[in-house]
């Protein structure tokens, strides 16, 4: 069930904001101050084109400085996309598994500093 469901999410949208988080990563990582930014985007990358059977740990803890910059930054804009995007999708009975890895997706575009992507 989940290959199946990982096909679906990524036909459907998965495959284009796997390339967006990869696009971002490149430029972040062009500069030399944005690379340790470019790794946690290809971080989300890797979630975004199959995230069934994947969870996300948050550890604040681990980097606070950083989380908050990319909090102020960039993530609110982003978990914000994703809970408009998981609302949408929960809407419907059908929808609401693909509503539930954007709010898998939404913890991790807002504190990605220290997350880490395990099985589930």
């Amino acid at each position: 069930m989940r290959t199946l469901a990982n096909i679906l999410w990524f036909i459907l949208g998965g495959l284009w904001l796997g390339l967006a988080w990869g696009l971002m990563g490149i430029l972040l990582c062009i500069t030399i101050i944005g690379i340790p930014l470019g790794r946690q985007c290809f971080k989300a990358a890797t979630l975004t084109f199959a995230p069934f059977g994947k969870d996300v740990v948050c550890n604040f803890n681990k980097h606070p400085i950083i989380n908050l910059l990319w909090v102020i930054f960039f993530g609110w804009e982003m978990a914000l996309g994703y809970l408009c995007s998981g609302v949408f999708c929960c809407i419907t009975i059908i929808g609401i598994p693909f509503g539930l890895q954007a709010f898998k997706l939404m913890k991790l575009a807002l504190l990605p500093f220290g997350a880490t992507v395990v099985k589930a």
